[in-house]
């Protein structure tokens, strides 16, 4: 059975722009689904970006997925910050994760103009199936295999760019939302779903817990400080609640809001907005960043790289917690180490107004 496609990518930047891309698909190929059947178990699930479960692989998904597509799934899932089992369904409900011999999968496009194991339209890829990622391209095309091309044919390049759109649009807390416009239709959405809950071993499509203290006690007990102790534990009780372009808190903020209140709830006043922000702290190397400090990037109208339009607050090497945008999803714990927009990190605990709070607070405390 094929059906038209059509992807529409809908996201309002934390500088209030509002960007609607839709981008015309290829039809869906009805590969075989497995009659999936519930395991009885419940598999094991880690912490992972501040909450985020990884399941494990039922014997239903290791014996029909193969093992390299299966380890691109789970590494790119886990990096993006989606389910494996939701890509690794998506694949096979495309492809048959890459052994379909139908037009457009191993070469060439299909009718509509679609290709590879994940099936994106030309256009949406970079404009042609093989870009160099130095090039500037509007697209999903990326190189998971680390050859500087993005290949729509190669499954690692493939398998990252559907981990990144599904990210875009709303995984994994709002997977079916995600499904949804990356093939709409609800059908195809409930497919996928199924496929996704017979490749884990719990027999569900797992979402963050974002209200789950259970991953916080290691991220705070590694702190540098007891004043980043505090920052931290206010900035991760906020997960879960919604992007509100302005807001401050306490029921939703944006993304400087939630920096904003963060350092007040330590007893520390900072600039409010992003672009005040940036240039108060004291500027970071890449690589050198800790808990509390901040990342910085080039997003929403009138930024640039010494202009950042968003903020995120780091709480490990490599995660940071932010407030996105509108359509993103809850305030939650993601990689920045993904994104390739970042304008730079600052410590706002270097500033010398930081340090003078700092000092009457020690002193308020003798």
């Amino acid at each position: 059975m094929n059906t038209s496609r059509a992807h529409v990518a809908l996201a309002v930047g934390v500088a209030g722009v509002l960007l609607l891309a839709v981008i015309i698909m290829s039809p869906m190929l009805m590969t075989s689904i497995p009659s999936f059947l519930g395991s009885g178990g419940t598999g094991r699930t880690d912490c992972l970006d501040g909450g985020t479960p990884v399941q494990e692989v039922s014997d239903t998904g290791a014996a029909d997925i193969p093992a390299d597509y299966l380890e691109l799934y789970k590494k790119y899932g886990k990096k993006i910050g989606v389910q494996w089992n939701i890509l690794a369904a998506v694949g096979k409900r495309e492809t048959d994760h890459g052994r379909s011999n139908m037009a457009g999968v191993k070469s060439g496009t299909n009718y509509a103009g679609a290709a590879g194991p994940m099936q994106f339209l030309i256009s949406t890829w970079g404009g042609k199936a093989q870009i160099a990622m130095s090039s500037k391209f509007s697209g999903y095309a990326s190189d998971g295999n680390g050859d500087g091309v993005g290949n729509v044919y190669d499954p690692a390049d493939a398998i990252l760019g559907a981990a990144k759109m599904l990210k875009r649009n709303g995984a994994p807390e709002k997977v079916r939302q995600a499904l949804f416009i990356y093939n709409r239709a609800w059908w195809y959405v409930d497919q996928v779903e199924q496929i996704a809950k017979g490749y884990a071993k719990s027999g569900d499509v797992e979402v963050p817990p974002q209200a789950d203290d259970s991953c916080d006690d290691p991220l705070v007990e590694a702190a540098p400080s007891d004043v980043v102790a505090k920052i931290l534990e206010f900035a991760l009780a906020q997960r879960g609640k919604p992007y509100l372009w302005g807001g401050t808190g306490p029921d939703a903020f944006d993304c400087s809001g939630i920096i904003y209140a963060a350092y007040r709830a330590a007893g520390l006043l900072i600039p409010r907005t992003t672009f005040g922000q940036w240039p108060f702290g004291v500027k970071i190397s890449q690589g050198e960043e800790q808990a509390g400090d901040l990342v910085f990037f080039n997003a929403g109208p009138g930024t640039g790289p010494d202009n950042p339009g968003h903020v995120g607050m780091v709480v490990s090497k490599g995660k940071m917690v932010e407030a996105r945008c509108t359509l993103c999803g809850p305030i939650k714990v993601t990689s920045y180490q993904a994104r390739d927009n970042i304008v730079g990190f600052t410590r706002p605990l270097q500033n010398p107004d930081v340090l003078e709070q700092l000092k009457k607070l020690q002193n308020a405390a003798l």
